[in-house]
């Protein structure tokens, strides 16, 4: 089979299109053919070098993946070949003409889903949801803010928190973004590139504040986000490329939290969680992923170039 091996950390051109062994499921695993590849911004950093958690060289990038089942190794229970699954969490490597994972990192991909709106799911949608319920603790009635929402996580995020009966709040720095906010269920859509765009939020609200925000860029927004929480209000960090200085004091008087996470310390509860939500919401149609760009799996390099550019309005592909 054909897939992208790397074999030193670096730039793009380090992702190479290279002929290597079928894999063969062992016991408890499942060998999938991969219809649709999930890129996402973590495996850049781990392409550079630059990610804590290094793996062994070579490897063949990527967890999140759509396609069919071809075979099951012994001991395994759950899935049997043809049927259409997707992939999350690790696995032999997503950036191939077939791979093979454990059979709990895999979910039943529903007929009404394409195999590109499944590989837009593992990392993407499950950040949205354990950033939303496990670590914003959501509850119906209240209101978020998803800050940079037109990427995958932010529509996924948007999509998952109307479903859930909150009052939902997004921005985006072009136009065509925020129309899709608004398609996808977001209650108002404001350019995070104009000035005083928090006022606006917050006034939007009643001037309660936001009970929850969920930052993408922390290390720019993260000071002007505790000034627009509500009281217990909670700023939940996905994402940051940098350090940033906070005034304290705006937590004290709100009893505000300040969250991170990572979605790879999710407990196995919190992911069998996860999906089996994801699953419901993509059979009744309340999540659909938004495919931003389909690439042959040969341009992995220029897909890495374009998922770090914060222009694309919902997830890039890669079709092997």
């Amino acid at each position: 089979m054909k897939a992208i091996v790397v074999e030193s950390f670096g730039g793009p051109e380090v992702l190479v299109l290279k002929q290597v062994p079928d894999p063969k499921p062992g016991p408890g695993q499942v060998l999938v053919q991969v219809k649709a590849v999930g890129v996402n911004p973590y495996e850049t950093h781990i392409r550079s070098g630059a990610y804590p958690l290094k793996p062994n060289l070579p490897y063949t990038p990527g967890a999140d993946a759509a396609g069919v089942v071809l075979a099951v190794g012994p001991e395994t229970n759950r899935f049997k070949a043809g049927d259409r699954v997707y992939t999350f969490s690790f696995n032999s490597g997503a950036y191939a003409e077939q791979l093979v994972s454990i059979e709990d990192n895999l979910q039943f991909l529903p007929s009404n889903v394409s195999f590109a709106q499944g590989a837009a799911l593992g990392v993407p949608y499950a950040t949205a949801h354990y950033s939303l319920f496990q670590r914003g603790q959501a509850q119906a009635g209240e209101t978020v803010l998803v800050h940079g929402a037109s990427g995958g996580v932010g529509i996924g995020a948007v999509q998952l928190a109307r479903a859930a009966g909150l009052t939902v709040f997004g921005t985006a720095s072009t136009e065509e973004g925020r129309k899709v906010l608004l398609k996808e269920g977001a209650h108002g859509a404001f350019d995070h590139s104009e000035s005083g765009y928090l006022d606006k939020i917050v006034a939007a609200t009643g001037g309660k504040g936001l009970d929850i925000i969920l930052e993408m860029l922390a290390n720019v927004n993260l000071d002007k986000d505790l000034n627009a929480l509500s009281l217990r209000g909670r700023v939940i960090v996905i994402g940051s490329r940098g350090r940033v200085e906070i005034d304290p004091r705006s937590t004290m008087g709100r009893n505000a939290d300040i969250r991170g996470l990572t979605l790879f310390n999710a407990s196995p509860g919190d992911r069998k969680a996860i999906h089996a939500h994801l699953h419901a919401g993509l059979e009744n149609g309340t999540l659909r992923p938004i495919i931003a760009e389909q690439m042959p799996l040969s341009d992995a390099p220029r897909a890495h170039e374009a998922v770090m550019k914060n222009k694309k309005i919902g997830k890039i592909v890669l079709v092997p």
